[in-house]
């Protein structure tokens, strides 16, 4: 692996996870909404990730099984966003028959939000950034390094 495809890996995993972030976001800022464009309340979203490109790890294994001299190579892929899904469970029934949403019989469907999964997600989401751009950091060093070994 070079050294661009290590600092490729951790954008991509930086990208995704501020992906992941701003989702998380929006949801927490419409854990109130229930009235949307389309009619009924917010829906909670999430990301789902795929590994980019494709993997040669079971090849290589499969080669070093059969030949131990063999040098496995890995491809270097890094993660890409797969899509955004829509959380499709309902979300809690309030009655409140003033609400302006409330149907007939004075009950406001609220989004299915839940703001102490939204926050411990949230905390997922830091700490893997926090984890990439570390590994960003130690590429960098390395390679600095090495280029000190040079003069």
């Amino acid at each position: 692996m070079s050294f661009w495809d290590s600092l490729k890996i951790g954008s991509s995993a930086l990208t995704a996870q501020r992906l992941r972030l701003d989702v998380i976001a929006n949801n927490v800022a419409n854990a109130e909404t229930t009235h949307t464009a389309d009619g009924g309340p917010y829906r909670r979203q999430d990301v789902v990730f795929t590994p980019q490109g494709q993997s040669l790890f079971l090849p290589a294994l499969a080669r070093a099984l059969h030949d131990p001299q063999a040098a496995p190579t890995l491809a270097a892929g890094g993660v890409q966003v797969a899509q955004i899904v829509t959380d499709e469970t309902e979300g809690p029934r309030v009655h409140d028959p003033s609400h302006p949403d409330a149907d007939k019989e004075g009950y406001v469907t609220y989004p299915n939000v839940n703001l102490v999964t939204e926050m411990t997600n949230m905390l997922s989401a830091t700490r893997s950034y926090e984890a990439a751009l570390a590994a960003i950091e130690s590429a960098k060093r390395m390679a600095l390094r090495a280029l000190e070994i040079g003069r």
